[in-house]
């Protein structure tokens, strides 16, 4: 009898087939290439090779350069202006013979001549506000561009060199060979920008009141630009938007202020005794003890006082950084200055915050306490922060650099501060902190690739931001239960997903040609890899697969496709299909019920099952001892379902079972099924995702099963499942929970539910 069971499932498909070849043959299409959404990223993918290994590994021909550092810099303060000298080593570790360096001049973004400002398209509206009108037709524009007063070897003979907007190509005195280092130096100046007012990522804040200025600055010093396997010298100029694509390298840098001023920055303070007073340096000792709470460095009652005053002495400050990629700085008078200590798996590190009196009291209470949550989730997720501090700086934006990153988020002048105030300091901090990790150590190449830092450390801040809310419940809003992440879980991404396909590209686009830049390089690659742990992968293949490659990467420069390959080789899941969707293309989620039978089960068939046991009554099977369905809305079914027979109550069961099982084995079978459905389930939308489905039963019970995205491999526009139940299922229900970020949950229940989807409820919420 079980011979005759397979004979029966192989002359099923015997049977559609000779039926369709009976029918009038179709026009012939015409044929076309593996349009598959399961196929293998072998098109899209770079060829492995001896520098990266098709396991997303570094290979054994990897190499990378080496760029060495040693800065004077001083800040005019009165002037605002920066003057700088610096001694590059270059150390050419690539199998190649390089002919002329490439430095980078970020700076010159804001010369008066740039062309950035005309890159983008300009209208006249019918009305702006008066300082719009001024900046826009009527002011000067602000030049803020570097001054290079020479570049010179260390022979001091001068290097031809020339400048192409924010790049300069230095031209060497004799080929640089493998193994070799070149010694070069550079000598600039320029003037500081208002950030607050014109913009920048680095920059001063002013304060009328006393007169007075924060400066956090980044990007003030010509750079060297990466040279590697993947495209050579990365020269992409820097409009603005796209950050920074940096080798690493190690810092000696001596910065003069004004003698009252506060500073810190990347590296190791090695003069902290001559910079510290006396009451400092107790305070530090004790900060390095103090685990539970900061220790405050500068209070602010000293702070308030020492803004009123303005030295006319200088203080340098020398910091010492090995193997960063980068290196910025704060400095000011009015800081206060606070600091605790970390433990980690493998090391302790200073969680430190730097902040004027705007910041309080909000700043002091939560600042330092935030860095420090973050550096325990992102070195669980990845790696233990190799450096010795993390500082958070107050300043009116947001960005990062190695040790030291500038966070927004102020109290209104009286001291209060709303929810979203506070969640928002919060959250960026957790972001800035954790770019220490992507792109400082993990040096993926912002100038090309925004994602790899945006994205991936978007998705560790989620990440990061449900564990403080956690281990800091007091931190939470009355009523809230967990930190109020905005990015991350896929129901947030919905409305960006399902907008208008002229203006959203895909992911895998340079960060300066996508229309929503934030939706595009943060949120939607954080979301999809939030849907990867949590409902493709699960937690444990993701998180180890995730780690291995912050370790396989850590201190090198990565690509995509070593992120890709390294999430695949180790967890054992084929993700092409994955990446292919949410990456490479702009299609979206939507899943639905299509459409649900009900069968019963007979032994007397209808006309359509009478003419199916018809041809297999050719292959010498008996009809009776065939299994009938008879679907709802069928001849027979009303009939069958007043004198319904159970399943193995059926003569050719009963028979089957007698002849092909014992007793015992017999006790193993599940619960006699009363009811059986066909569910049809359909894909408007593009985006291939596990079909999530829940079942109701008119007992009141749920049960939720996951159909691997496979699935759809066969049938890109719908598939179907034949259900045998013991229960009547009274409602189905697809993505129950909001796991796949689809953008139309109209049709995700039968019976049908008259909703609008999350997209219509955001369209009908800007009407009104």
């Amino acid at each position: 009898m079980k011979t005759l069971q397979y004979l029966l499932y192989s002359l099923l498909f015997v049977s559609i087939s000779a039926y369709a070849q009976n029918e009038i043959k179709p026009e012939r299409k015409p044929g076309h290439t593996n349009q598959n959404k399961f196929k293998q990223l072998y098109d899209e993918f770079a060829t492995p090779n001896m520098f990266r290994t098709g396991s997303g590994a570094p290979g054994p021909g990897y190499y990378q350069q080496q760029a060495d550092y040693k800065m004077d810099i001083e800040i005019d303060d009165e002037n605002a202006r920066l003057y700088g000298d610096e001694t590059i080593t270059y150390t050419n570790n690539s199998p190649d013979v390089l002919t002329y360096l490439w430095v980078q001049l970020d700076q010159n973004m804001r010369a008066r001549d740039s062309k950035t400002p005309l890159i983008n398209s300009t209208d006249i509206g019918p009305a702006t506000s008066a300082s719009r009108a001024v900046g826009s037709y009527l002011k000067e524009r602000f030049d803020g561009g570097f001054n290079i007063e020479y570049v010179k070897d260390v022979n001091n003979q001068d290097l031809p060199f020339i400048i192409n907007r924010t790049m300069m190509r230095v031209e060497l005195p004799k080929p640089l060979k493998t193994g070799d280092k070149f010694s070069f130096k550079i000598k600039w100046w320029y003037n500081i920008n208002d950030h607050v007012r014109d913009g920048g990522r680095s920059g001063y804040e002013y304060f009328e009141e006393n007169d007075n200025r924060i400066y956090v600055m980044a990007q003030f010093y010509p750079r060297m630009a990466v040279y590697n396997d993947v495209e050579g010298w990365q020269n992409s100029q820097f409009w603005g938007r796209d950050e920074f694509a940096l080798p690493f390298g190690n810092f000696d840098v001596n910065i003069t202020v004004p003698a009252d001023h506060i500073l810190d920055g990347t590296g190791y303070l090695t003069n902290r005794e001559e910079v510290f007073t006396k009451e400092m340096m107790k305070r530090y000792n004790k900060a390095k003890k103090s685990y539970d709470k900061p220790v405050m460095i500068i209070t602010e009652e000293e702070a308030r006082k020492t803004e009123k005053t303005k030295s006319k002495d200088k203080k340098t400050w020398k910091l010492s950084a090995q193997m960063v990629r980068d290196f910025g700085f704060a400095t000011s008078r009015k800081f206060l200055w606070d600091m605790m200590a970390v433990k980690l798996d493998s090391k302790e590190v200073m969680a430190v915050s730097l902040y004027s009196k705007e910041g309080n009291p909000l700043w002091e209470q939560w600042s330092t306490r935030v860095v420090a949550s973050t550096l325990k989730s992102y070195s669980r997720m990845t790696f233990d922060y190799p450096y010795h501090k993390a500082i958070s700086v107050h300043a009116p934006m947001g960005m990062e650099y190695p040790m030291i990153c500038y966070n927004f988020g102020r109290p209104n002048p009286d001291g209060t501060y709303s929810d979203r105030t506070k969640f928002g300091m919060m959250g960026v901090i957790i972001h800035e902190v954790g770019h220490n990790w992507f792109p400082m150590i993990i040096n993926s190449d912002e100038r090309q690739w925004t994602w790899m830092d945006e994205g991936l450390n978007t998705f560790v801040q989620y990440v990061a931001e449900q564990d403080f809310g956690e281990w800091n419940p007091s931190a939470l809003s009355e009523g809230q239960t967990k930190y109020p992440s905005r990015r991350g879980p896929a129901k947030n991404i919905v409305r960006y997903m399902g907008g208008d396909q002229d203006f959203i590209a895909p992911i895998m686009t340079k960060g300066l040609n996508t229309y929503q830049f934030g939706s595009n390089a943060y949120s939607k690659p954080a979301t999809g890899l939030n849907i990867l742990r949590e409902t493709i992968m699960g937690r444990e293949l993701f998180d180890y697969a995730f780690k291995e490659y912050a370790n396989r990467w850590k201190f090198k420069h990565p690509t995509p496709e070593d992120f890709f390959r390294t999430m695949e080789d180790a967890s054992a899941v084929d993700l092409d299909w994955f990446w292919r969707g949410w990456f490479y293309t702009t299609d979206y989620t939507d899943i639905g019920v299509k459409e649900v039978k009900k069968y019963v089960v007979t032994s007397k068939p209808n006309e359509n099952g009478k003419r199916l046991a018809e041809r297999y009554k050719r292959f010498g099977i008996d009809p009776n001892s065939m299994v009938y369905f008879v679907a709802e809305g069928e001849e027979g079914y009303e009939d069958a379902i007043k004198q319904p027979e159970n399943l193995e109550d059926l003569p050719s069961v009963k028979e089957y079972i007698m002849d092909n099982f014992s007793p015992e084995q017999q006790k193993d079978f599940k619960k006699t099924p009363k009811y059986f459905y066909q569910v049809t389930f359909d894909k408007p939308g593009g985006l291939v995702m596990p079909l999530i489905v829940e079942y109701a039963y008119a007992d009141g019970t749920r049960e939720k099963i996951t159909y691997p995205a496979q699935i759809w491999r066969l049938n890109d526009k719908e598939v179907s499942r034949a259900i045998a139940s013991d229960k009547e299922i009274v409602g189905i229900t697809v993505d129950p929970d909001l796991e796949t970020a689809d953008v139309d949950t109209s049709n995700n229940s039968w019976p049908r539910e008259v909703q609008e989807s999350e997209f219509d409820k955001f369209k009908n919420s800007m009407k009104n």
